[in-house]
């Protein structure tokens, strides 16, 4: 890689907030253009930012290679022959020259490497250069590695009415209200269904690495969906634009597109009712206390046996204590205040008594007849 100016080094690392894995001049041009124009071309992560020269801090154009679909020599490799290769992308087709070919191969090692995240098989490059290709392709799948989803808006960034300029104040998490965790499709479809919200809107980015801004300008002619990609550095916030603006917070990027519009634009806010009287819950209901039935079962009666054990006696039926058309009322044998009986026999003798007394009191012809 060709050596240059710290100073420059820095303000293109701020700027692109992307690995610096290979640098040098080219020779650039898009198909239809007749002429190469010279550049100084930087592979920072999966893209080659182009500088008009080796002193500019600021890049004046990008190819994204996440876009490459092709990548093709235009020659066999040979030594002491210019190299061409023809980059197809999805939107574009450009074409790179680099003068020396050893150089030239380098340029495709890498370019390959970071963009099929695969070194390729067939390069003509010695160990050391492999070996940096491999430390490479290391660093860039762990970069392009899925990583957690951006933070949604829990410390939300209260308007300032003090003055226009400070639209948004800083909070602990620098989160606007305008953040919606959305894809670019839906941010648009929001925008276009609720004008009256507003039409701005701070989004993911689509690698899920950085911020995007989708706005929706109300042209004359008709809306117009805008998107801008806002990268996440150290020391704060890069607004890719022509000329790319570094801001220290998401607040200040919002601010810096509030400010450029002349305020014509709002952040894109949804609104939330409230309830505004405090009503008096009524007081927890006590259950009543479940009674539990009386059983109607006579206990168990252990009568103490003439050879001194106590062989348990059977409960003696209920007794009805009155006739009723459900025959339901009974008495129970405790309630009975006759003494106890002595024994087993003489308890069964007086309850076949009582029973023939009830069925001779019941019936007239059960009585026994007169001697």
């Amino acid at each position: 890689m060709a050596a240059f100016p710290v100073g420059v080094y820095k303000r293109r690392d701020t700027i692109t907030a992307l690995p610096l894995y290979y640098s040098g001049h080219l020779l650039k041009k898009y198909t239809g253009e007749k002429d190469f124009k010279k550049c100084y071309g930087e592979l920072r992560g999966s893209t080659i930012f182009l500088y008009t020269d080796q002193m500019h801090d600021t890049y004046s154009e990008k190819l994204d290679l996440q876009m490459l679909k092709s990548m093709a020599m235009d020659a066999p490799y040979q030594k002491n022959r210019s190299t061409i290769y023809t980059l197809t992308l999805s939107n574009e087709e450009v074409q790179l020259k680099v003068d020396n070919p050893n150089t030239g191969e380098e340029w495709r090692g890498f370019i390959m490497t970071v963009a099929t995240r695969e070194i390729p098989s067939k390069l003509q490059l010695l160990p050391g250069q492999i070996l940096r290709l491999e430390e490479v392709l290391s660093e860039e799948q762990k970069r392009q590695a899925p990583c957690s989803p951006l933070p949604t808006n829990t410390y939300p960034i209260r308007p300032s009415s003090s003055s226009p300029g400070n639209t948004y104040d800083n909070t602990l998490s620098g989160i606007p209200p305008c953040f919606f965790p959305v894809s670019r499709q839906k941010a648009e479809k929001m925008l276009k269904e609720n004008t009256e919200y507003g039409n701005i809107i701070l989004r993911p980015s689509t690698d899920n690495t950085n911020y995007a801004i989708t706005l929706r300008q109300d042209n004359p002619s008709g809306p117009v969906m805008k998107n801008y990609k806002v990268l996440s550095i150290d020391t704060g916030f890069v607004i890719e634009l022509n000329s790319p603006v570094t801001v220290p917070s998401l607040a200040a990027v919002l601010d810096h597109f509030l400010m450029e519009t002349e305020f014509r634009l709002e952040p894109f806010l949804v609104p939330q009712t409230y309830d505004t009287c405090i009503e008096l819950p009524p007081e927890k209901s006590t259950l009543p206390s479940k009674t539990v039935p009386r059983a109607r079962v006579a206990p168990m009666i252990h009568t103490q046996s003439p050879a001194g054990d106590t062989p348990p006696s059977y409960p003696i039926p209920l007794i009805p204590s009155k006739a009723t058309e459900a025959g339901k009322e009974y008495q129970d044998a405790d309630d009975i205040s006759d003494p106890k009986p002595k024994d087993l026999h003489q308890e069964l003798r007086i309850a076949v008594q009582r029973r023939k007394e009830q069925l001779y009191t019941g019936s007239p012809f059960l009585r026994p007849t007169q001697k």
